[in-house]
């Protein structure tokens, strides 16, 4: 699994907060859920529990990617990669994305998996040249104006 060298130190700093945070907040409120009574109808308990198994699941997940992913230091800044963060030209219309792993891509915040059609189209490109894409509205063709 490959993750980019900043979106390994998000999940590490996220993995961090449910430990040190959410986990100690939650059983906090486990505990005083238990004071209100039968916990067969007592919802605050049964949101709680649900809560914890949420971050529980999180964690577990957070360290299987932390495990066993191959982290991708950004070093060629001419070629795309993981990493880079690029600006195209469509339509005479700028945009700019980071090229990350496929657990990091958020696209409505900026970040395009490699396994993308984009991403893939992109990867290994320099400035100048241009990728087109098939999209379900016909095809998209990109200018590569940056690499960064």
């Amino acid at each position: 699994m490959i993750v980019s060298i900043q979106g390994y130190e998000r999940l590490r700093k996220e993995l961090d907060h449910l430990k040190k945070i959410r986990r100690p907040e939650i059983a906090e409120r486990i505990n005083a859920s238990k004071e209100y009574g039968d916990l067969s109808e007592n919802a605050e308990y049964h949101d709680a529990k649900e809560e914890q198994a949420f971050v529980e699941g999180r964690i577990i997940e957070i360290q299987h990617i932390l495990k066993t992913a191959d982290v991708v230091h950004k070093t060629d800044s001419q070629k795309i990669g993981v990493g880079s963060t690029v600006t195209l030209l469509k339509d005479r219309k700028q945009f700019s994305y980071e090229i990350v792993g496929a657990t990091e891509a958020d696209p409505f915040n900026g970040k395009v998996s490699i396994e993308s059609p984009l991403g893939q189209a992109l990867l290994d490109r320099t400035v100048g040249n241009t990728v087109t894409i098939q999209t379900p509205t016909g095809e998209a063709t990109y200018a590569i104006k940056d690499i960064r």
